[in-house]
């Protein structure tokens, strides 16, 4: 019981290790080891000397460190645009809204609700972002991929934009933690991949 593991949905978890001696005998550069599990089901184990689920899936990929460094600064920048232009649209709507102003107990009450929406909210991206998130994710698809050699550049975003979707990008690639994916297009793509 104590070593259950429970996953209600879909989800991928992403820890980070840095070897000290481990490192692939032929490389000069630095590596770091992406170790990641995810499963496409709801998940329950109690025993693990018995499970056996068709549904759970683990592996490891070894990834130069300086690569995962710079890609984390090109998705943190990312996250900043995104943020940008969520302040952007933000105001937009507000402006566009009625001048007469709630009771000061209700807006303190919609604050959270209306936080949590943006995050998840679909945002929509003007060129320069579009193209810097292009940039981005083909960078992720080429780390990710089996042959990398092979991956192309992207052509479209695989997935809808929103500020935890890049966010759990940026924190992915953040070689000082782990993280967990649960939401569905970001998953997919990631699973794909």
């Amino acid at each position: 019981e104590s070593r259950a593991a429970n996953a209600s949905d879909k989800e991928i978890n992403i820890q980070w290790y840095i070897p000290s001696l481990a490192k692939p005998s032929n490389d000069t550069e630095t590596k770091v080891l992406l170790l990641y599990a995810y499963n496409t089901k709801p998940v329950k184990i109690s025993n693990i000397k018995i499970f056996g689920s068709m549904s759970v899936f683990s592996g490891y990929l070894w990834i130069p460190l300086a690569r995962i460094i710079s890609l984390r600064d090109k998705l943190s920048n990312l996250r900043q645009q995104v943020e940008m232009l969520m302040q952007s649209s933000k105001s937009l709507s507000l402006a566009s809204e009625s001048t007469s102003f709630p009771e000061e107990g209700k807006t303190l009450k919609q604050i959270p609700s209306k936080i949590s929406q943006m995050n998840v909210a679909k945002v929509y991206l003007d060129e320069k972002t579009e193209e810097m998130a292009k940039r981005c994710l083909s960078e992720v698809k080429e780390l990710l991929s089996v042959v990398p050699v092979l991956s192309l550049p992207l052509t479209e975003i695989p997935f809808d934009v929103t500020l935890q979707s890049i966010a759990s990008l940026e924190d992915m690639f953040n070689p000082a933690n782990g993280c967990v994916i649960t939401e569905e297009s970001l998953f997919n793509w990631i699973i794909s991949l």
